[in-house]
């Protein structure tokens, strides 16, 4: 079930996790690798590790919801599975929300409809838990209903509603899977950026570190390198197909210990931190249910540790300093 081998194509590969599953991927030695990134937050930079492995591995700047364009790509080099990364990110939503949707829609849409024309194996989604919503039980488990609060959240249930359409109508090779907050080097450190390289660059500049809400908001946060591997291990899974998946650590932290945690290792426990108001679309509590992916892989993903926290604050202070 891997693919050692095969050809595989990765959308939204220059990202922050897309590129840490190229990284990941590169040790299944498949025959050909091809990423496809509209740049929107992909960085080429991203992918130097993987290209300094495998100085094949085919880039192409192109939107992963043209139909054409990626029937095009995946005819033209036999792509095998799909992993579809690929996305326009919440915060972006907030500002362009039309856009948001239609891409993030169109893109599911896209690789389902290729798939349905047998023109690839398999289809490995990665969606979002933004599409349950704050939660209404804990822990969160698959069947935990949407309550999408952002655009963003929408088009992610929108776009898993559309993949087990598919599955159900036309008998499809797809996983979904939904990843809860990840944390780890490459995160976008710019207009979009997420909690850790927000709260290193604050450090560095000297600047308060502005907490929206009054900071217990919870996250389930896990490392993109585990998120890689664990996106790895369902792909070779033959119990992983037309599954949907939460992929996390079952573990919950609050924004206020997450910063305060950043903060001790970064030796400054003392830098000044402010509460603002709440943030638009900001869900109130996130903690997944793990037992079905542990019950299939056979172990519990690994909780967000400190040695995985200190590599990301040293990534961003290089980046940032």
């Amino acid at each position: 079930m891997s693919v050692t081998s095969k050809s595989i194509l990765i959308t939204g590969g220059a990202g922050f996790i897309g590129s840490h599953l190229v990284d990941r991927l590169l040790r299944d030695e498949p025959s050909h690798i091809t990423v496809v990134d509209n740049f929107f937050l992909g960085s080429m930079a991203n992918l130097a590790p993987a290209l300094a492995v495998r100085p094949d591995i085919e880039v192409i700047r192109l939107d992963a919801s043209d139909l054409a364009a990626m029937q095009d790509v995946v005819t033209a080099r036999g792509v095998d599975t799909v992993f579809d990364l690929a996305v326009i990110p919440l915060p972006t939503s907030l500002t362009y929300p039309a856009w948001t949707v239609q891409t993030n829609v169109g893109i599911a849409t896209t690789f389902c409809e290729i798939a349905r024309r047998g023109l690839v194996e398999r289809l490995v989604h990665v969606s979002s838990s933004e599409a349950y919503g704050s939660a209404r039980y804990i822990p969160m488990d698959e069947g935990h209903p949407h309550d999408a609060i952002t655009p963003y959240a929408a088009s992610k249930s929108a776009a898993d509603h559309i993949i087990e359409s598919y599955v159900q109508t036309f008998d499809i090779d797809a996983t979904v899977i939904r990843p809860f907050n990840n944390i780890g080097p490459r995160q976008n450190p710019g207009s979009y950026a997420g909690i850790v390289p927000i709260v290193v660059r604050k450090v560095l500049n000297g600047e308060p570190i502005e907490i929206f809400g009054d900071g217990e908001q919870t996250r389930d946060f896990i490392f993109v390198k585990e998120t890689a591997e664990l996106i790895a291990q369902i792909q070779d899974s033959a119990e992983c197909r037309g599954q949907v998946l939460n992929l996390a650590t079952g573990v919950e932290t609050s924004v206020n210990d997450l910063v305060s945690r950043i903060l001790h290792i970064m030796g400054a426990p003392d830098h000044p931190v402010f509460h603002s108001a709440e943030r638009p679309g900001d869900v109130r509590q996130h903690l997944a249910d793990v037992s079905k992916l542990e019950g299939i892989l056979g172990h519990a993903p690994d909780p967000l540790g400190d040695e995985a926290l200190a590599e990301t604050i040293d990534w961003y202070r290089a980046v940032l300093a």
